[in-house]
């Protein structure tokens, strides 16, 4: 597989032993672009690097406190190619759920080999759901008995940006109070969910709260 073009990435994790321990574990068909230590830094170098995959830790500082997922949401539908991979110490329920409710393709545990990372990276930039096994189940029970794989088609027709405006008015905010929520305008807002709409195939706000809620999304 190492003749194939490497795989980019950026590695994010707020240990730098850790950060440069898992450098040194990935093959040589894995071409680390950059690493972050924060939230804020994160989203900093995916938007300047672009990487086809980020390994992404679950529990960051910086930002409003919202981890790995903030970094997801932070990075917009700039990144339409990037694909998330959580590489966390925690193997929680509503740590797995969250990350990959905010847009992660997999969520895999640091006791993972060097090997199987780098097979994971390659599975995720290739578009796979990546999960160690114990922790697949966790996401099967939060769609309840939808199949992962018809809940996964749906959200990835969605952006990053176009997720996070779905989420919010289906919670019932306002044009406004998402604009505000977000930073950005209202006029914005209501092209996203416009958008929105038009591919899932709803023809209204009460249809999109219903499609949420019967994917446990909201």
């Amino acid at each position: 597989m190492n003749a194939q073009a490497p795989v980019s990435i950026v590695v994010v994790d707020d240990h730098a032993i850790f950060r440069s321990g898992l450098r040194a574990d990935l093959d040589e068909g894995i071409r680390v672009l950059a690493e972050a230590a924060t939230v804020e830094q994160a989203i900093a170098a995916i938007r300047e690097h672009q990487p086809e995959v980020v390994l992404l830790d679950v529990h960051l500082p910086g930002g409003r406190g919202g981890g790995g997922a903030e970094v997801i949401a932070g990075c917009g539908a700039l990144l339409a190619s990037t694909r998330f991979l959580a590489l966390s110490v925690s193997d929680a329920a509503e740590d797995v759920v969250s990350v990959i409710r905010a847009g992660a393709r997999g969520y895999v545990t640091k006791t993972i080999s060097g090997g199987e990372i780098s097979d994971a990276v390659r599975r995720v930039a290739g578009g796979d759901a990546v999960f160690s096994p114990r922790l697949a189940g966790f996401v099967l029970d939060a769609f309840g008995t939808a199949a992962v794989a018809n809940v996964d088609d749906e959200l990835d027709r969605l952006s990053a940006r176009e997720l996070e405006v779905m989420r919010l008015i289906a919670r019932g905010y306002s044009y406004k109070e998402v604009a505000k929520e977000l930073f950005i305008s209202v006029k914005t807002v209501e092209s996203h969910v416009s958008a929105v709409l038009r591919k899932l195939q709803l023809s209204s706000r009460h249809e999109l709260t219903r499609w949420a809620a019967d994917r446990r999304l909201l």
